[in-house]
Order: structure tokens, then sequence, then C-alpha cells
């Protein structure tokens, strides 16, 4: 028997690795599992070079559970150790066993899973004592047995095992019951250990007994992982049947998936994997922690923000190397070189996969772009060099279905959409119904206009028009057709300033009051095809509050009111009609209001003309006080005129039903103020 004390820096070194090296208790099992399996794989090498002449036999991992004994223990029929090896790897922490054996044996080494050789002490995270019982493989070797209870004191006895391996036995903690629950156990080990490259047993295979009425083991061992998952394997010899029947297994619930990559590199990193592209709906963030990353078949995470680049964690599947360390903090992995090296290659394949599937069969690619465009966009919008990448098999889809690469749309439309200045203007709308007025008009002008219906299509205009040459992006509803793409300088104009005036005044002072919503009225002649009164809303302003909600610090924008532009059409007849019933109306009452006010003017151009080139000090005090007893009186008239022309326009029903009518077409008319139209166009059509 021989006793002494742990090899450690510091005698609280057990606190340390309970509170912190692992952010989760139950990673203590991935632990001990693939420790074990490291043992198989360590003789399965030894067996290969020569070195050991034994008979592997059926190498394999077991799980067993006594919750009498409440214990844990993982048993494998691997290489084993001897009693100075147990000193060297498991007294001395951090001085791993298996970075020697790989310095021995790193040219054919099989796969082993651990770096640092901490992973056994995660076994003190749930344990009160943990107990080694082990036996070498090599020839004349004595059984030993180690026992630790935490602290930095262990023992080494010799005892019987009467076959090669080592039986970790775990007297789990009373904090840590769960531990001894088979369901739990069960769980865990589909998780962490599903894909490692030994089998491993837990329990026995069950099938119905037609005596017992229940449930019974059988004699066959219930193998909870494959040895041999997918992504191993070499990709010509697969079908898309293996693909499609591998993301079953790993996501049982989900859709077929759109497309997949097969990942398989050596050089200068090891890099296996499947990537498969799911059915997008529309959330980005329940998409999200769909990818398992795994080091030697052993599941590490499936948060993997700092492994592959941020757009690309909508992704699903599976990524295995093992030049990603498994015991460390994801704040390592996003710092480490080879995390960086791995994320540009996956970048990469997925855009060359992309690329050659769009060459190869465009008709399928434009089926399901609709479903690809929110991995594309969410890149060209997250990785700045993404869009080099992207541009060449990116899409725009325009409102009848059809699809155009982008060199392609700017061919078609240059000749039509090119405005004064120079600039292509892509026209666009986000809701076909909602918009289709303006659409319809746009397309009776000969213009086409795209349809960006998803949730990043309309974010990613900000890159287009960074990276397109003099171009710019509009909504179709942003402002009357002629105003969308200026064609000239010259303004259509058919009233006088003064009739403009009244048509702006009695139109304005009838818009609702909406909360956080300002509407300006102006007059412009459209023609007589025209609709007679049309709402806009600016689209620099519009795209900033969308943007505000999903970026942060631009709440700013989503704070201001939204503001929209009302115009009025005094081509057409109704717009007509309402001036001359307006004028006929209030001319009696505006008569003396604007004699007044032209008299007013006159007066405050002759006082601002003899001050002109007068000093302020030099101004006599009664001058200024004229000026501004003018100037009040100026603004109590137009205050005057104002309410004339809104008291008038209070019981104009024409005025009502078109305002109305234009609000309806936007999907802003409801509650009371939409029962009332209902009520004044029947009374207005009997």
């Amino acid at each position: 028997m021989a006793k002494g004390n742990i090899g450690v820096t510091t005698e609280n070194i057990f606190p340390v690795i309970k509170k912190f090296l692992y952010s989760d208790h139950e990673i203590f099992l991935r632990e001990m599992v693939s420790n074990a399996v490291d043992a198989t794989q360590k003789l399965k090498t030894l067996k290969e070079r020569g070195d050991y002449n034994g008979e592997l036999g059926e190498l394999k991992v077991t799980i067993s559970l006594d919750t009498d004994a409440k214990t844990l223990t993982v048993s494998d029929n691997g290489i084993g150790m001897t009693e100075e090896e147990i000193d060297r790897y498991i007294n001395q922490i951090a001085f791993s066993g298996v970075t020697d054996f790989l310095d021995k044996y790193k040219d054919n080494a099989n796969q082993i899973i651990g770096h640092f050789g901490l992973g056994f002490y995660s076994s003190f995270m749930v344990s009160e004592r943990v107990d080694i019982i082990t036996r070498s493989y090599k020839d004349g070797a004595k059984a030993v047995k180690w026992t630790c209870d935490g602290s930095p004191e262990y023992e080494i006895t010799e005892t019987e095992k009467a076959t090669r391996g080592t039986d970790i036995v775990l007297h789990i903690a009373d904090d840590c019951k769960e531990f001894l629950e088979k369901a739990k156990i069960q769980e865990l080990l589909s998780k962490y250990c599903k894909f490692m490259a030994v089998p491993v047993a837990f329990g026995k295979k069950q099938e119905w007994s037609s005596e017992k009425k229940e449930m019974v083991d059988t004699e066959e061992d219930n193998i909870i992982n494959g040895t041999e998952p997918l992504w191993t394997k070499t990709p010509s010899a697969l079908t898309d049947e293996d693909y499609k029947e591998f993301y079953k297994t790993l996501y049982p619930m989900a859709d077929e998936p759109l497309f997949w990559i097969h990942l398989n590199v050596d050089y200068p990193f090891n890099l296996t994997g499947i990537l498969y592209f799911p059915r997008v709906k529309s959330n980005l963030e329940l998409q999200r922690n769909k990818i398992q990353l795994y080091c030697n078949q052993v599941f590490v995470t499936d948060q993997v923000e700092g492994i592959v680049p941020e757009f690309l964690t909508l992704l699903h599947g599976v990524i295995d190397s093992p030049d990603i360390p498994l015991n460390v903090s994801r704040s390592y992995l996003q710092s480490d070189a080879n995390v960086k090296k791995i994320s540009t290659y996956i970048t990469k394949k997925v855009a060359d996969r992309l690329k050659a599937i769009f060459n190869d069969n465009r008709k399928e690619y434009e089926e399901k772009w609709d479903s690809l465009k929110l991995f594309i966009h969410y890149g060209i919008l997250s990785q700045p060099d993404f869009y080099d990448r992207a541009k060449d098999f990116s899409l725009f889809k325009d409102i009848d279905g059809k699809y155009f690469t982008y060199d392609e749309y700017r061919d078609l439309i240059k000749g039509e959409q090119t405005d004064k200045d120079g600039n292509v203007v892509y026209l666009y709308a986000t809701d076909r119904e909602a918009q289709y007025t303006f659409i319809k008009t746009a397309q009776d002008k000969g213009y086409s206009v795209l349809l960006f219906d998803g949730d990043l299509d309309v974010p990613a205009v900000q890159v287009y028009e960074q990276k397109f040459e003099k171009a710019r992006f509009t909504r179709v509803d942003a402002d009357v057709i002629d105003r969308l793409i200026v064609k000239d300088d010259e303004k259509k104009v058919s009233l006088s300033a003064e009739e403009s005036a009244n048509l702006s005044e009695v139109f304005q002072s009838q818009m609702p009051a909406i909360d956080k919503v300002r509407f300006m009225v102006e007059v412009e002649a459209l023609g007589k095809e025209q609709k007679p009164v049309i709402i806009t809303q600016n689209e620099w302003m519009r795209r900033m509050k969308e943007m505000s909600r999903l970026q942060a610090g631009m709440s700013f924008y989503g704070e201001m009111p939204d503001s929209f532009g009302v115009v009025l059409n005094s081509d057409n007849d109704l717009i007509a009609r309402v001036l001359k019933e307006t004028e006929g109306a209030c001319a009696e009452k505006l008569s003396p209001i604007d004699s007044e006010i032209r008299g007013l003017e006159a007066r405050k151009a002759a006082l601002e003309q003899a001050q002109k080139d007068k000093k302020d000090a030099d101004i006599p005090q009664e001058e200024k006080d004229d000026l501004k007893n003018t100037n009040d009186s100026i603004s109590a008239q137009k205050d005057a005129r104002k309410k004339v022309l809104a008291e008038y326009a209070t019981g104009n029903d024409l005025v009502h039903q078109l305002i109305d009518l234009a609000l309806l077409q936007n999907g802003m008319l409801r509650g009371e103020a939409l029962d009332k139209f209902l009520s004044r166009s029947l009374s207005m059509i009997k």
C-alpha cells in the first residue's frame, strides 16, 4: 500500500476544478467516457504498431449504475495503468498521458480525445470519492486501486482484477443524486457520446415480454452510439438519402434540408463535418445553436458563435476538429488561431458550394432562394468580405416571381429607370397586396418592381447602395411615381400659389391626429389618371426606423414620429371640385382677410426696406415695435384664414372621404374612423 499527496501547485486545486474548470457539472461524464475511449484507442494503436501481441477482443466502454451503492462506474478494456503510470498521469495534475503518448505515436495514433490531463478530475465535481481499479496490458502487470476523497491525499493498494483495463468508480455525492438516475445518464450519454469512436454500452437492450406484460432486459448490450458517423466517411461513397437520414438523426422533428456541405480538410488544420441549410421560416433567434461541435467524435458544444462566422450559426449540422481543445472556455475558443482559420475555411466552403449549385442547377436554386436568402443577406450584413463571395450567386426576385442576378437586373432596368443624375433607381415593395396600387402605377409607367419580403431584404439595401455603382433603392410607396425616378427638373404646376395654399389647408386641417404620426400636405399636378390623394412615406426616414429595430444604438430613430407625405393631385377632377367649392363657400369670409394680409405684408416690406441698411442700434425702438406688431398681425390674420378654411372643411364630406380612402389604402384607417367612413360611404351612395 502507498499513500501520498497529489502533486499540485495549490492545495485548493479541487475547489478550483469544481467551480471554474467546467461550466456545467454534467460534463464530467463526457470526460470519463472520453478517457475510457482514449484507453481503448491507445491499445488499438499499440496493436497496429506491433507493440502489443495479445488479443484485442471486443473493445468497448461500459457505464454501470448501482443506486444502492450510490456509484456510477465507467469501465474500459483498454490499455490500463501500472502503479507508476497512475503516479505519473493521475497524481501529477496537468501532466497529460495523452500528450506523452502522442509524442511517441504521433504518426499513426488513433483518435485520442484529451489534451490537458485535467479531464479525470472533473469526476470530483459530482463525487465524494473516486476509485480507480486498473490493470495494465503489459505482461505481468498487477492490478492496483487508487482512491481519493477530493482532498490532495490519495491511497494506492494492490487489488484483484482479472482483465486488463480500467474501472473508474464514482461515489456520487448527496447533492448530485440526479446522476444516479438511469434516464439522466441516458440523456447525457446521448448528448455527449452519441458518435464516439468506440462502442459505449449502458445497460441492456429491452424487448416486450408477453409473459410479464412489460419491457424486460435482454442479454444484448445497449450500445448508445454509432462509431462511424456520416462525416467520417468519404463523400463520394454517400448518397443524398444518406445525408437526409443523418439529418433526421440529428434533428428528428425538422423539415428536410435544402442543401448540405461535406467538410473535409487536413491542412493547415484537421476538420471534418457536414453543414446543412435548413428550411428557414423567418425567426432568426430560434434557428441558432443547431451546429454541434465535436472533438474526435466527442460532443463539445452547440454554441459555436466563436468558431463559425455569425451568419452561419443559422446552419445546422456537425463540425469535428481535433485542433479545437476540448477542455477550454469559450473565450479561449474565440481567440485561438486555429479557430479563426476554421471560420475562414467554412465561409469559403459554403460560398463555393452555393456557387456550384447555382451554376449546375439554377432552376432548383431559384426554387429554394426564399429560404437561402436569409443566410446570404445575414452574411453580407455581418461579414463585410462575404458580399464579394456571394454576389455571383445572389438573386433579386421581382414582383412577378422572376429571378435575376444583380448584373442581369441592372441590365434590365437601366434604360427606363435611370434618373436625370445618372443613378439607376431600384424600386421595391415589401408587401405585394398592401402596396398593390403603387406597384401597378410603377408598372404602368414601364418600371420593374422587386419584392423584398424577407426579414433581411430591406436591411441588405444599405450594402447594395454601397457596392453598386450609381444606384439608389426606394420603396415603391415612398413618393409619387414621377418623383421616385425624376427625369427632369421641371415641376408641373397647374394652380396659383393661393389656390394651392387653400387646398393644402383644407386637407391639412382634417388629417387625423394619430399618436407618433405626422402628415405634411402638398399639391402637385400628377395627371388626370392618377388618384386624387396619395399618402407616401419618406424612404430614408422609414429605413432608419426599420434599422432601429434591428441595430442597437439607433433607438433615437425609433422614437421619432412617422412622417407621411399627403400629395393632392390638382389635375384630378375631385380635387378640382373641392377647390371650386371651397372658393365659392369661403370667398366672402376670406376676401377681407386676404385684403388685410396684403396690406400688412406691404407695410412689412416697407419697414424692412427702411431698416435694411441700418445697424440694430440705429433703429428706433418704435420702428422695431412697429415691425413686430405687423408680423404679429400677419400671423393673426393667417390663423383667421386657416380657421375659416378648417371650419368649412369640417363639414365637407368629400374632403373626409378622399382622406379616408387614402388612409384606407395605406392600412391606416381603423376603429372609430373606419366606422365613420363606412357610414359616410353609405350616405353618399343613397
